[in-house]
């Protein structure tokens, strides 16, 4: 209730902010590279990578500096790998399970999700936003049928360079609620991981995120596939 009243109350100040930043930040491409294929050696491992700008590696400008260039890179040696991107910058959860369902039926051993960012650009009450979640994670379990799935805590926005307060504020409000029954959720199901977003961390180690103050940077997105690497090795 706190957070639907304090949204009612920011809303002009949300729409004066809002239009700046999307004026002001820059607009970065989705990276160059291979979104499917085989690599390594090893025993044979399946990987989906599925979400919005962040799994499809915006904020570097090639797929081996992504999420998923990261992974491959950690995994390679150890496992023959076919993996596949299907991430869409601006992407809602609701347009996530979209591409879930009209992807063909197919078995991947791992499935690793990034979305919420975009769910909290469009206020979208933390309450639907588990629901949704809900939905996307029973259609990736019917579709793709994984004995691992990880799932990518929201990032805290309120400590994203590019967002002036009260915005900043405001989403990152978002976010703590969303992350807490994302995290109850993964918890309660057996095949699911989840990894958080500790931006606090990462400014601790003196990284920073991309040029646009928006997405993960190369240095960024390496130790996040750090700990996606960890949950498959105990799990493969």
């Amino acid at each position: 209730m706190l957070l639907k009243l304090s949204t009612i109350a920011l809303i002009p100040s949300l729409i004066i902010q809002g239009n700046a930043v999307k004026k002001n930040t820059l607009r970065l491409a989705e990276p160059d590279g291979e979104r499917q294929g085989t690599i390594g050696t090893g025993k044979a491992l399946s990987v989906l990578i599925l979400g919005d700008s962040a799994a499809a590696g915006v904020g570097v400008k090639i797929q081996q500096d992504a999420l998923l260039g990261a992974v491959l890179q950690q995994l390679k040696d150890v496992y023959e790998i076919y993996y596949q991107l299907e991430a869409t910058t601006g992407h809602t959860t609701g347009q996530v399970i979209k591409t879930a369902k009209n992807m063909s039926a197919q078995h991947f051993d791992v499935v690793i999700t990034s979305v919420g960012v975009n769910d909290i650009n469009k206020l979208t009450s933390p309450q639907a936003w588990i629901k949704q979640q809900q939905q996307l994670y029973a259609q990736i379990n019917q579709k793709f049928t994984p004995e691992l799935v990880i799932a990518s805590g929201v990032p805290p926005m309120n400590m994203f360079p590019a967002l002036p307060n009260p915005l900043a504020w405001l989403f990152g409000q978002y976010s703590k609620s969303m992350n807490q029954k994302l995290g109850k959720f993964v918890h309660s199901q057996a095949n699911m991981q989840w990894i958080e977003y500790d931006l606090e961390r990462f400014k601790r180690l003196n990284l920073e995120m991309a040029v646009d103050g928006f997405h993960p940077s190369k240095e960024i997105y390496a130790l996040w596939a750090e700990q996606v690497a960890h949950h498959i090795r105990k799990m493969f």
